[in-house]
């Protein structure tokens, strides 16, 4: 199915109550700090509302977003990263306790072997503590590395301890219309985030690192792209059932 196609049925999912969609506590897979906000900031939101807040873990440590400043080695932009990661959840509702760091290497976490164990067992250990009733991962067809690896995390958390798993894109809006996908039409839903789409702008803007010209000294570093930015600027986030 053409991902143009695939993308419009996104846009017409059918809305869900919060409860429907997530109706325990929620494990929240963020590839790295921002995917959390993008993806599902506004969720996020509304379970701290709804007095039953996720449990938030970024993968990845953000490190490679600028491999060439000097002003910004990778330690510092590591702190930076999560500094704003938790000033973004502090936004959404979130508490500091609720949001977990796995410092995997940026653009480099493991798709299989010892070290994707590793991760799924630090995973289903604080799924079990937090207990946790649904996982959201990345979308299968996000095409970006990690989010592979990270949808793959979330896969073997449902078929090794038995955690439902959702589904939510980000870089798979941007696909070009045009390019074929191995999908048939998408099954999941949309949640109305109508009431908390201000926060979540606001929870966007606090990754400034990514968002901002906060490091000017590395031409080639990562900058979050207007078109991606706009996609977000909804009233609704998309939650897919994986297949």
């Amino acid at each position: 199915m053409r991902a143009g196609r695939i993308q419009d049925a996104f846009r017409a999912l059918p809305f869900r109550p919060l409860d429907q969609i997530v109706p325990r506590t929620a494990l929240i897979l963020a590839p790295h700090a921002d995917d959390e906000s993008l993806g599902c900031g506004g969720l996020i939101a509304s379970c701290c509302a709804a007095g039953r807040p996720p449990l938030v873990v970024i993968v990845t440590d953000g490190a490679a977003s600028h491999p060439h400043s000097r002003a910004w080695p990778a330690a510092r932009l590591r702190a930076r990263r999560q500094a704003e990661a938790r000033n973004a959840a502090s936004i959404l509702g979130l508490a500091p306790g609720r949001i977990v760091f796995l410092d995997l290497p940026d653009a480099a976490a493991p798709h299989e072997g010892p070290e994707f164990d590793r991760a799924v067992a630090t995973l289903a250990e604080l799924a079990a503590r937090h207990a946790c009733g649904t996982v959201l991962a990345p979308w299968r067809h996000d095409p970006h590395c990690d989010h592979e690896a990270v949808w793959k995390m979330g896969v073997a958390l449902r078929d090794m301890h038995d955690l439902p798993l959702l589904a939510y894109p980000v870089w798979g809006w941007l696909i070009a219309p045009e390019t074929e996908l191995e999908q048939g039409p998408p099954r999941g839903m949309r949640l109305d985030i109508t009431r908390y789409r201000s926060v979540k702008a606001e929870a966007i803007r606090a990754h400034e690192s990514q968002y901002g010209d906060l490091i000017r000294d590395d031409p080639t570093g990562f900058r979050l792209p207007e078109n991606l930015l706009s996609v977000f600027d909804v009233s609704f986030e998309v939650f897919l059932d994986d297949e």
